[in-house]
């Protein structure tokens, strides 16, 4: 059934959307984009999730997480429980603007019009093909308003729009219950719920099936493995570096650095650099030089001739930050605020550095859980922080260090011709024993945005993922 609502009725739906809340706190109403957020009037919005180190300032250690000071939660923990708005809670629209209401009336969330304006999905707003937004946003005026609005409870469960300036819009309803976290939040993500492991994953390892991803729908599996796992390891592979170059290719391009893109190398310092030896390396994740560093990373080993050794080690960064985090919350800040630079600086026609210092520990500056850890030793240069912070980030590095080498987070496996393995380059650390003779080893990089894509277009549909994607 279809209700028409003019400007001196009141409609009454269940949802919640992009808005702004009036509260008695703030007297007055702040608008807020694709969440609700209940907020005080001290609070500011932070732009990244960590400090150069320069200003720490003071915190709040919560259960539920670190407040710095600029009042983001960090946590190595992804809160994926999607909290739409409850059914008691009514939609309504005051001639100007729509607003939920609660039960009792005493609270009210207003719905901006600009921004659902902004949101207009109609083919003439948005381009039907390459999902490009075609609407000038800063065209339309901000104090416009809806002049009709027609409520489809029923086949379609939309809400139709139209606006001051003769545009039409149709919404669908579920775009109108946003909470926070909102489904929308974590498909645009690609967040799963994250299995950490330890040296136990030796006794099943996530495994796919090298044919299933060449010539069926195995890419989903394996970049699902991927995600939730942070490793995975394809069975049955050809022991061919072409082979392995098509199979990496099957989850996107392959990215690019001073050291060329797919590589297939011995232990010959082609590259100065201590993976070119036959020397033990400690865990580690690679390429902390760049701004963003490799999402993925895939070894494979063609050969291993006239010699031993060489074991692979793979350390759950993710779990790491996890331990040091219930252990001395007051280091994992510390790692998650002070600055750190890295170089690649071994060859003589580059010195990479990233433009900005960044933590070993990152987080999304929105929902505040890890995302990324960045460590390698190897590779650290200087450490952006006041003097009398350097001995703190040092001594909460040294418990980091303690638990990514406690042998019961290690995880040790033999890499085998046929056998290539993958891993989450910003989750994963990996090192390797010493060994003898002579390795031929073969892999590439992937970019971490290419990865996420692939991810989640396999693993839901197209509509669902742009769903997430377009919308604001």
């Amino acid at each position: 059934m279809a209700a028409r609502i003019k400007h001196s009725n009141l409609a009454r739906l269940c949802g919640r959307p992009a808005f702004a809340r009036q509260t008695n706190i703030l007297g007055g109403v702040r608008a807020f984009s694709g969440t609700r957020v209940s907020s005080h009037a001290t609070e500011t919005t932070p732009t990244h999730a960590f400090s150069n180190g320069q200003n720490l300032g003071s915190i709040s250690l919560k259960k539920n997480g670190i407040h710095l000071e600029n009042k983001l939660r960090i946590t190595p923990f992804a809160d994926l429980e999607v909290k739409e708005r409850p059914a008691s809670e009514s939609l309504r629209w005051d001639g100007d603007r729509l607003y939920f209401e609660n039960a009792d009336g005493e609270d009210r969330t207003y719905v901006s019009n600009l921004w659902l304006r902004d949101q207009c999905p109609c083919h003439e707003c948005v381009h039907p093909e390459t999902r490009q937004r075609q609407l000038d946003t800063f065209s339309i005026d901000p104090s416009i308003k809806p002049t009709k609005l027609n409520i489809q409870t029923k086949e379609k469960q939309t809400i139709q729009i139209e606006w001051q300036d003769g545009h039409q819009s149709e919404y669908p309803l579920k775009m109108l219950r946003k909470g926070r976290p909102t489904h929308t939040s974590v498909q645009r993500r690609g967040l799963v719920e994250q299995v950490m492991f330890d040296k136990t994953i030796a006794d099943k390892p996530p495994i796919v099936d090298y044919k299933s991803i060449m010539e069926a729908d195995g890419v989903a599996e394996w970049t699902r493995q991927i995600n939730v796992y942070g490793l995975s390891f394809v069975k049955d592979c050809p022991i061919d570096p072409e082979a392995t170059e098509k199979l990496l290719e099957k989850i996107g391009p392959i990215r690019e650095t001073h050291y060329g893109g797919f590589y297939d190398f011995t232990s010959n310092m082609a590259s100065k650099d201590t993976a070119y030896t036959s020397l033990a390396l400690e865990a580690h994740t690679d390429t902390t030089y760049f701004t963003e560093p490799a999402g993925l990373q895939m070894f494979h080993m063609l050969s291993h001739t006239d010699g031993s050794g060489g074991e692979s080690l793979l350390v759950d960064g993710f779990a790491a930050a996890r331990q040091l985090y219930a252990q001395d919350k007051e280091a994992y800040r510390i790692l998650s605020t002070v600055g750190i630079w890295a170089h690649a600086s071994g060859n003589e026609d580059v010195s990479i550095q990233p433009h900005v210092c960044v933590p070993v520990l990152s987080h999304d500056p929105v929902l505040g859980h890890l995302v990324q850890v960045r460590w390698n030793n190897s590779d650290r240069a200087a450490i952006e922080a006041p003097s009398d912070m350097i001995d703190k980030w040092y001594d909460a590095a040294r418990k980091f260090n303690a638990i990514l080498n406690d042998p019961q987070n290690q995880y040790w496996t033999q890499l085998e011709p046929g056998m290539p393995l993958i891993f989450d380059n910003w989750r994963v650390l990996h090192g390797r024993g010493v060994f003898t003779g002579k390795r031929r080893m073969a892999g590439g990089y992937i970019n971490r945005d290419d990865f996420i894509s692939k991810y989640k277009l396999t693993n839901s549909s197209r509509d669902e993922v742009l769903e997430a994607t377009v919308t604001g």
